[in-house]
């Protein structure tokens, strides 16, 4: 077979040691001379083997508390030496020094100890140096070298030697080297991550962006469009890292939904009552709070039973049996919760396909970075976590809201920053009634929003429009009075904006002729 290379001599030295010995014993067994460092020779030896330690290749000990164990030209001339150019054979002769054919390494573990809030000097210390350059040596020689840095990947190394006779095969060693440059680059990334947060360097000169594959996706937004979940970043809870319970497989639009409503459901505290959201193409299109998380979902439904249909509900309390029922009735392709109880699982038994998810409610004050690709670069912004404090929201109309339309306000404002722009949000009683989303004029929305709650009103037998008293969010100010003349027409009594418009004296002029309370919050909320 093309490319084969015969495996004589190993280098190992690893940090995670799962999996070692199984990997050490097959070494062995096709004759394998191990060598090794500080920690891994020493369990190595413990179970029975004899490796040889990496000072016999260097001359030297370990140095400056094992800071310098593998960089020097007695381990890396064996790891870049061309097999294929006879000056190279003959340089390490001339020095005495060997050739490695295999090195199985992993790193310290940095991102784990920053996780677990070290401080600097111990994470400092967890940032390695000889294993990437190792691992770096190793790929760029994949033509004569095999370099395995994932345990994952000792299993199929393990069959890769029992079915060549203890060689590895070019193809083999190849995607091994595209593992070990992903893994070093993840892991320079990280520590670029972490010294930025240290330095409070929220835009560095460089920023590079690392994930590793959780699992191939079905395809993309659409059929003929790959795609696949790669996890990464900061760390937040959410759709990505959550723990299916039932369901098939999660598509590429069911994360993106998933997130969205959990991102937005995760704005209600779960110990002020229970909260639901409904979410459609990325959208929310019914929001309820309610004292059940059974009430809260009916309530939600109930905003736009249409949109609601195969769509995504996140609830922020754990899933009872008469949530889950309900929930059962309709057609819905995920539900995400803090959890559910036996009675909520029995009652989605009867919907395999539904997909159960469980995630911890992330925190919607947490700073973070959010990214977007566009053409040729990507842009980075700060997570949209502003909310005004009370004290900066700001009546602008001679009639200052009720105590019922100022909850109701409060609750349109939470929703709109989560809907597409250009955005209006309706609310009564707790609960969505009307969303327009993603309209090119603020005057569209309001009539889209304007119009499902006319739509929900009939279709629940009320006689009237769901807008009828209920208070008003716009995600941007009103350029010009129409907006406000529109959802006073609809039956709105209360709004809450940014303010800010050129025309901002002729929006409240208009609606104090209207008899409407106006509220300004002076923060923007657009979406994109």
């Amino acid at each position: 077979m093309s490319g084969l290379v015969a495996v004589r001599r190993a280098l190992v030295s690893v940090a995670d040691k799962g999996g070692l010995l199984p990997l050490a014993r097959a070494l062995a067994g096709h004759g394998v001379e191990i060598v090794s460092t500080g920690g891994t020779a020493a369990m190595l030896r413990a179970e029975g083997f004899a490796p040889r330690e990496v000072s016999e290749l260097t001359g030297l000990p370990e140095m400056l508390d094992g800071r310098v164990k593998t960089l020097h030209p007695g381990v890396h001339a064996g790891l870049l030496a061309r097999r294929d150019a006879p000056a190279h054979m003959a340089a390490l002769a001339a020095r005495g020094l060997v050739a490695i054919d295999l090195v199985v390494a992993n790193l310290y573990p940095f991102e784990a100890r920053v996780a677990a809030g070290a401080d600097p000097a111990a994470c400092i210390e967890e940032i390695d140096i000889g294993g990437p350059a190792m691992l770096r040596a190793a790929a760029k020689n994949a033509a004569h070298v095999a370099v395995v840095t994932d345990p994952e990947d000792y299993p199929a190394l393990v069959a890769e030697l029992a079915a060549n006779g203890g060689s590895t095969t070019e193809g083999f060693r190849a995607r091994l080297a595209l593992t070990a440059f992903g893994r070093t680059a993840a892991y320079d990334a990280a520590v670029a991550e972490w010294l930025a947060a240290t330095l409070g360097e929220t835009l560095p000169r460089r920023r590079v962006l690392a994930g590793r594959l959780a699992r191939p996706l079905r395809y993309g937004e659409n059929p003929h469009q790959r795609a696949a979940l790669y996890l990464g970043g900061p760390p937040r809870a959410g759709a990505a890292t959550a723990r299916q319970l039932q369901g098939k497989a999660l598509s590429y639009n069911n994360l993106a939904d998933a997130d969205a409503a959990w991102e937005l459901v995760a704005e209600f505290p779960p110990g002020e009552g229970a909260a639901c959201v409904i979410v459609k193409h990325a959208n929310p299109c019914g929001v309820a709070r309610a004292g059940t998380a059974a009430a809260a979902f009916a309530r939600a439904l109930d905003g736009d039973r249409t949109s609601a249909f195969g769509g995504i509900v996140a609830l922020n309390v754990p899933l009872d049996g008469p949530a889950a029922a309900a929930i059962a009735a309709v057609f819905t392709e995920v539900v995400i919760a803090p959890g559910a109880d036996a009675a909520a699982r029995a009652a989605f038994a009867a919907r395999p396909n539904l997909r159960l998810l469980e995630a911890a409610l992330p925190d919607p004050a947490a700073p973070g970075p959010c990214f977007r690709q566009v053409a040729g670069g990507i842009l980075v912004q700060d997570r949209d976590a502003a909310t005004p404090a009370p004290e900066g929201l700001r009546c602008v109309t001679r009639r200052p809201p009720t105590v019922a339309e100022a909850a109701d306000l409060a609750l349109a404002w939470t929703v709109v920053r989560h809907v597409t722009s250009n955005a209006i949000v309706l609310a009564r009683g707790g609960a969505t009634v009307g969303v327009g989303a993603g309209q090119m004029s603020r005057v569209d929305a309001t009539r889209i929003a304007a119009r499902k709650a006319e739509d929900m009103g009939a279709a629940l037998g009320l006689g009237e429009s769901l807008a009828r008293g209920a208070a008003a969010a716009s995600d941007a100010f009103f350029p010009f009075p129409d907006g406000i003349e529109a959802l006073a027409a609809a039956g709105a009594t209360a709004v809450i904006q940014p303010g800010g418009a050129l025309r901002d004296g002729e929006v409240i002029a208009a609606a104090d002729a209207l008899g409407l309370a106006m509220v300004f919050t002076g923060v923007r909320h657009f979406r994109h």
